[in-house]
This record gives structure tokens, C-alpha cells and sequence, in this order.
């Protein structure tokens, strides 16, 4: 999956395009499970993954305490429906992807608190597994999802909570909202709001309704760019001249489910 960004001046044309990694959904990935392969993962376990873990299909990364040093908690679990888990169903169609999409995405929007604008806006995100190619071979048609702060390319994944439940209730904060170090936002580093950065994820787009058809790249992009340049004015507060960039996402996430742009504002607050 996929996702675009450009970033411009206020009084200028798209710069840059660059190809970066969605971070909405993933799929997780380690060692043998810690309790019988055919049981539905525990609800609200916790467990240090690690960036590597987020890349691979199945996971087993034993359960800790919470009330110990962990990167990562179950938020949701569930079967997958028959007609997506028969014996011949391939354990990559997008079509489990997309299920699990929908479920666990109103989960961890509840889950964390705040509206979707702010989730979408925060260093948290989600990542879900499912049987290893044996256990799905003995039966097993489980799924989890968890909640990390980071992805597949940081250098490690923040430590949670001892629960992340309602981290995002009430005015946000700044330890746990997206900014960026760089000259544009692209391919820069993400770092909490809280330490020194350049740029920030201030407002977000929906660019579609639920059963709204895929417009098209560029009529996404058009939305997206018209929108964040006055957002982010008005976050700003009108300034003469400002800079903002814009997050938006293609065909793939669009069939997930995702319907939101995200502005970014280049500001050192």
C-alpha cells in the first residue's frame, strides 16, 4: 500500500511526489505463539514487537504484563467470516486485508478515543496478523490487531502505556501527535510533537463518502491540495505567506475503506 505527498508553498505549484509506506494497517510478523495456536488471541495483551515484526504475515511474540516495558496491545480479535477462510483461501488476498480493514479500524479509532482526524493524526496505528500457514492448514481462522506507536521503518517502536485505552480522550497530546524533521515533509523523519520539528500533521481531509466509486489520482490530489491550503491558513491564522504539505492516498486504501486526507503545516509549534 501506498500513499503520495507533495509539498508546496501556499503561492506555489506541487514540488515533490514521492512514494512512501501506509501506515493505517499492516500485517505483523515473528515466532511461534506463546499459547495454543488454535485459540483466539488474548483482548488487551500486550507484547514488545519490533519494526521488523510489522512487515511479515503471522506473529507469536510471547504476552507480557502490561504493567511492564511492551510496544504493543491487542485492541480487537476476531474469526474470519467463511466465505473469506475456506481451506483453499490464500492467506494474502486483499481480501482478508480488507475485513479486517473494516473491522479494526472503528475498534482502534473507540479504542484510543478521539474523533478519526486526531487518530489518523497520531504517532499510534495499527497492525494485524493472522495464522501461520500450518496453523491456518489445522483450522485455525483467527485474527488480531494491535496498536503500535511507529512502523515497519522506525528505528524501534515507541513503549507503551501500561493500557493504551483512551490515550487520545480529551485535548491531545503532544507525546503521541505526528511531526516531522526536514525540509519537506517526505521522506523525513516522524517524531512525536513534543520534540524539536519542522513540520506538523494539523487537519485532515475526507475526500469521499463510504460508498462513494475511486475518483481517480488526481482528482484526489486536487481535493486533498485546494482543502490543506486553506486548513492550514486557518490554522496558522492567515499568515501572508506560509508553507503546507498534504498526505493522500491512492486506489488501494481507497478500496480498504480510507477516505482522509492528512495537512501538514511547516511550523515549529
Amino acid at each position: 500500500m501506498t500513499k503520495d505527498l507533495s509539498v508546496l508553498s501556499r503561492f506555489a505549484t506541487p514540488a515533490t511526489v514521492l512514494v512512501l509506506l501506509l501506515t493505517g494497517c499492516g500485517a505483523v510478523g515473528g515466532t511461534a505463539e506463546e499459547t495454543d495456536p488454535m485459540e483466539e488471541p488474548t483482548l488487551g495483551a500486550c507484547r514488545n514487537l519490533v519494526p521488523e515484526d510489522i512487515a511479515a504475515h503471522d506473529n507469536g511474540t510471547p504476552v507480557v504484563d502490561c504493567g511492564e516495558p511492551h510496544t504493543a496491545q491487542t485492541f480487537a480479535v476476531g474469526t474470519l467470516p467463511k466465505e473469506l477462510s475456506g481451506n483453499e483461501q490464500d492467506l494474502t488476498d486483499p481480501a482478508l486485508g480488507k475485513h479486517v480493514y473494516e473491522t479494526c479500524s472503528p475498534k482502534f479509532q473507540g479504542f484510543l478515543g478521539g474523533d478519526e482526524s486526531l487518530v489518523m493524526r497520531s504517532l499510534l496505528t495499527w497492525a494485524w496478523f493472522r495464522p501461520s500457514e500450518d496453523q491456518w492448514e489445522a483450522g485455525a481462522r483467527w485474527y488480531r490487531c494491535d496498536v503500535v506507536a511507529g512502523t515497519e521503518d522506525s528505528e524501534q517502536l515507541r513503549r507503551l502505556p501500561k493500557t493504551a485505552k483512551g490515550l487520545l480522550n480529551g485535548p491531545p497530546d503532544d507525546d503521541w501527535m505526528t511531526c516531522a524533521v526536514g525540509e519537506t515533509v517526505t521522506g523525513s523523519e516522524k517524531v512525536p510533537c513534543a520534540e524539536p520539528h519542522d513540520w506538523r500533521a494539523v487537519t485532515t481531509i475526507q475526500v469521499g463518502k463510504p460508498a462513494d466509486p475511486y475518483p481517480g489520482d488526481r482528482a484526489v490530489e486536487v481535493r486533498t491540495r485546494d482543502f490543506c491550503s486553506g486548513s492550514v491558513g486557518a490554522w496558522m491564522n492567515y499568515p501572508v505567506d506560509y508553507e503546507f504539505g498534504y498526505t493522500y492516498y491512492r486506489e488501494a486504501e481507497w478500496q480498504a475503506g480510507n477516505r482522509r486526507s492528512i495537512c501538514w503545516a511547516r511550523t515549529d509549534e
